[in-house]
């Protein structure tokens, strides 16, 4: 059985206070507590913000931009990309089927994946030199310079 301690006992009549923990922002700003709190009498501060919610600046003639960003892009960049030339295209594409090889494979030889020999047959890839250079060495042909 336990055993009590030696003395006195006594009794803490201190007062013990509980409190509730501080709201986060995001349940302050919950729409469902928003009127809870508008119900209840509470004060509710709004604030709104200049622009927000839209990537425009401010409606007046002054804050506008001067030069358009998409038009500033057009006249940095070129507009569309070099793609896989036709020519070089069939050249890899004859010279994979004289090795019998499937796309699989040759990508698999030049380390790349097989999307990537596939993009380069059907033209959508942007020529890039070091997989050029690989295919190049792997099929044994040439696919860049002036005699494709």
């Amino acid at each position: 059985m336990p055993t009590r301690a030696a003395g006195n006992l006594t009794q803490d009549w201190e007062p013990v206070i509980l409190t509730r923990r501080k709201p986060k922002s995001s349940d302050l700003k919950d729409p469902k507590a928003v009127n809870n709190a508008i119900r209840a009498g509470a004060a509710v501060e709004t604030v709104k913000k200049f622009d927000a919610g839209s990537n425009r600046k401010g409606s007046s003639a002054a804050s506008q931009p001067v030069v358009d960003a998409r038009k500033l892009d057009e006249q940095t960049e070129p507009a569309a990309l070099d793609r896989v030339p036709t020519d070089v295209r069939l050249a890899i594409q004859k010279a994979r089927l004289g090795k019998k090889m499937s796309q699989a494979e040759l990508a698999k030889q030049i380390n790349e994946r097989a999307q990537v020999v596939q993009d380069y047959e059907s033209g959508r890839a942007v020529p890039n030199q070091a997989v050029l250079t690989k295919l190049e060495r792997v099929l044994g042909v040439k696919l860049r310079g002036k005699n494709n």
